[in-house]
């Protein structure tokens, strides 16, 4: 399996949200659960997903999320000292969020398709392979 995607907090909350491009996410999750691909999160992605979710719908929904993830077959990435120092260096050069930058990283790193549908990762279209995801209206 040499196949990997990296999902970043775009990805995952269009596939809790059921919004555009979340049946897209749910098919990789599928992939990875057959062995046919690894699916990669940094938990710096983890914890905006985390934030985002407690901030919109409180904390037991959070835990409901949580608790669903970790039955997936998704991999969160702990942040490391490489990882962080990738994901500085692609903030210092491009006009992104410093979340976007570790999913860029994480991507890089393991030689990852990122997955997002945030229009802010058109500025890595040179530096990492995207696979884009439909927005909502």
């Amino acid at each position: 399996m040499d196949e990997a995607y990296v999902l970043d907090s775009f990805a995952v909350l269009a596939l809790l949200g059921a919004e555009a491009g979340g049946d897209e996410v749910a098919a990789l999750l599928q992939q990875a659960g057959k062995g046919q691909i690894r699916l990669l999160l940094s938990w710096v992605n983890l914890g905006e997903v985390a934030y985002i979710v407690e901030r919109r719908h409180g904390m037991q929904r959070l835990q409901q999320v949580l608790a669903t993830l970790a039955v997936t077959h998704l991999e969160a990435v702990v942040v490391d000292q490489a990882l962080t120092l990738t994901a500085a260096h692609i903030k210092a050069h491009h006009p992104i969020a410093y979340a976007d930058a570790f999913a860029a990283a994480l991507a890089q790193q393991s030689e990852a398709v990122l997955v997002t549908g945030d229009p802010e990762f058109h500025h890595l279209d040179d530096i990492v392979e995207i696979r884009w995801l439909p927005r909502s209206h």
